[in-house]
């Protein structure tokens, strides 16, 4: 590009700068001044193969080739010098790359995290920037996360988490051009100093106790030693699956999944006075006055309703568990609500897809989503250090000393360490 034309591009980007036109795009300024540059950085990544003793073996130049490109200010041509030989490999420009990874890519996949679709971020980048991708290349921008994943999914755990909780959600997946059923195994966790991190996501054909033993066998491999509390839903055979791995875990099952089956088998007519009962059942001061109170129940409903009531008094222990802790504690555990506040979030970004092409698809959105929730767990659980020293009461010497010994007032640090998802 002569100095002329350099100047022309330099005065009309300063005329579309003081007009409030974009300097972006198919007209904008920026598209020319970086198309100079890359033809100018490949000629002298030319140059600086043939003097590397490409001369003397009797290798030049031979031509050019041309190729479209793809950046964040436009799409243009380029000119990538040849040699006779072949054996130049550009560092600036790849060879058979078509889009120009500088910031672009990184848009792409953030708005693919937001959940839009390939449909949407294709319209947005033209729009934005003028440059066409097609559905292909949009795959093959969100695969370069795959490696990311993977290394997520194995990376080493702390030896303990105070509180887990573990659920599951429910997608549509094309599998050989039918639509399969998936249950996405996620585990969110509460470490030693209260941050809530996700410990990892699972993808199975259905949701089952043999899958959640797997998965517990798996962050144990990783480096999970001991579970505290284990809240889960009433999966039948859960608490069977995380004391095999875990056997010292105590074992919380929720709460509001055990209400929502009950009023499954009670009559409607019949709901709003049994509720009114059961509620002296759960929200009771103590264990003591909850057994009185499900005898009550046992006395008023046992015969109308005997498989609900038998429910209750054969899933008690575990149902009951959060009696022997606080008010503040109790909240946090007599129900899956943590996981599924996360669910619900991560449900924000999926819920435009009604099925996805397969189930790596499915692990990369939910990945991403996951990634920018966990940006906002910068602090511990409200009264942490409190409900520490709770559990050290409880739990003894499973819990570290220094942590269980931290003032009331504060909060344990974390020893530097920022996000965790």
């Amino acid at each position: 590009m002569t100095q002329e034309e350099l100047d022309k591009i330099e005065k009309k980007a300063l005329e579309q700068l003081t007009t409030g036109k974009s300097l972006f795009g198919k007209e904008g300024a920026f598209g020319p001044l970086l198309q100079s540059f890359l033809d100018k950085a490949l000629e002298a990544e030319m140059e600086d193969h043939l003097d590397k003793e490409e001369r003397s073996q009797g290798n030049k130049r031979n031509g050019k080739g041309s190729k479209q490109l793809k950046t964040a200010v436009g799409t243009f041509d380029i000119q990538t010098p040849q040699d006779r030989h072949s054996s130049f490999e550009p560092e600036i420009v790849k060879k058979r790359q078509t889009i120009l990874a500088d910031n672009l890519s990184e848009k792409i996949i953030g708005l693919y995290g937001l959940g839009m679709s390939y449909r949407d971020i294709c319209a947005h980048i033209k729009e934005m920037y003028g440059t066409e991708i097609s559905h292909n290349v949009l795959t093959e921008i969100t695969d370069r996360i795959i490696p990311d994943i993977k290394a997520w999914q194995n990376r080493p755990l702390e030896p303990l988490y105070c509180i887990v909780w573990l659920d599951a959600m429910h997608y549509k997946v094309k599998v050989d051009g039918k639509i399969k059923h998936r249950a996405l195994y996620n585990i969110l966790g509460i470490n030693k100093d209260g941050y809530k991190e996700v410990l990892g996501m699972y993808i199975s054909e259905s949701e089952g106790a043999n899958f959640w033993l797997q998965v517990l066998t798996d962050l144990q491999n990783r480096g999970l030693e001991d579970i505290l509390i284990a809240c889960t839903d009433n999966l039948k055979g859960f608490s069977e699956a995380i004391l095999s791995i875990f056997p010292k875990t105590q074992v919380q099952k929720c709460i509001v999944h055990q209400i929502r089956n009950s009023l499954k088998y009670i009559a409607s007519k019949d709901q709003k006075e049994f509720i009114r009962d059961l509620k002296l059942v759960y929200r009771a001061t103590s264990k003591e006055v909850a057994e009185d109170a499900l005898l009550d129940l046992e006395a008023k409903w046992g015969k109308k309703y005997p498989v609900v009531i038998e429910s209750w008094q054969n899933n008690w222990e575990e149902l009951s568990q959060y009696f022997q802790y606080t008010e503040p504690i109790r909240r946090i555990i007599y129900t899956t609500n943590a996981v599924e506040g996360f669910h619900r979030q991560v449900r924000k970004v999926t819920k435009t897809k009604g099925a996805f092409p397969n189930d790596m698809a499915l692990l990369k959105l939910v990945y991403l989503a996951t990634m920018n929730i966990g940006k906002k767990w910068t602090s511990p659980l409200q009264n942490w250090s409190l409900t520490v020293q709770q559990l050290y009461i409880k739990f003894g010497e499973r819990i570290p000393l220094d942590l269980a010994a931290a003032p009331s007032g504060g909060t344990p640090r974390r020893g530097g360490k920022k996000d965790r998802v």
